[in-house]
């Protein structure tokens, strides 16, 4: 079955467009052009990936974003606005967002950045164990604490993935950035630092001893915790 891309947006001379692309593309496409209609689909009919505009006529596109993730929609969200700012990156992420591209904006661009979105969600089958307690299924993109599943959004996925391939060992923030969003992006890394602290707070919020520690200057290593006195 192929991958299906949910487009949301109030503007069909820019949906048409969208849609078209994808579908020649190969992909299933679902247009909705307000967010109460994007978030009854996802729940009836999820997708791989979520473009979001945020300008909709009747939810804000970060309140979607946020309830989307909220209800459970672990797939990828890429925010695509006029909003450029780079406090509007930042805050879209901390909502659950995967990507932002701001208007205008290429066809080929938008193409681009839903493939690399796809195969960051694809994953390898592969399960990877950390300490017998954090259990990574790659495959399924699901994070385990126990028997109890840790929701993470996808660039969270991806970052855990990556120390816990790598744990007690430094992961420079130039690696997570390439691999987790890629060698173009030209946004601020404060992107990065905003997911490694949600990151932290799903974890702690789980009872996970494992931690992400900040080397300072350097990156990030995924370490248990220090045993108590």
């Amino acid at each position: 079955m192929g991958h299906r891309v949910l487009v949301v947006e109030d503007e069909e001379d820019i949906a048409f467009p969208l849609v078209r692309t994808l579908e020649r593309e190969g992909y299933e496409v679902g247009w909705v052009d307000t967010g109460e209609k994007a978030l009854a689909e996802l729940e009836g009919r999820p997708a791989d990936v979520v473009i979001l505009d945020l300008g909709l006529p009747d939810v804000d596109g970060l309140e979607v974003c946020r309830r989307a993730r909220d209800a459970g929609f672990d797939g990828a969200i890429m925010i695509v606005t006029a909003r450029a700012g780079e406090l509007d990156r930042v805050v879209g992420l901390d909502y659950g967002a995967d990507d932002y591209l701001s208007k205008p904006f290429g066809l080929a661009e938008l193409q681009a950045r839903v493939r690399a979105l796809l195969r960051r969600t694809a994953g390898t089958r592969e399960t990877i164990p950390v300490d017998g307690v954090l259990r990574i299924d790659v495959a399924a993109r699901r994070v385990y604490s126990g028997e109890d599943e840790v929701p993470l959004t996808g660039k969270e996925f991806d970052v855990l993935s990556i120390l816990a391939a790598n744990r007690d060992k430094v992961v420079s923030r130039g690696r997570l950035m390439a691999d987790v969003w890629d060698e173009n992006w030209y946004g601020s890394t404060k992107t990065l630092d905003v997911t490694i602290g949600r990151l932290r707070q799903k974890l702690e919020s789980q009872g996970v001893s494992d931690r992400v520690v900040a080397v300072r200057g350097v990156g990030f290593r995924l370490e248990g915790a220090a045993p108590e006195a």
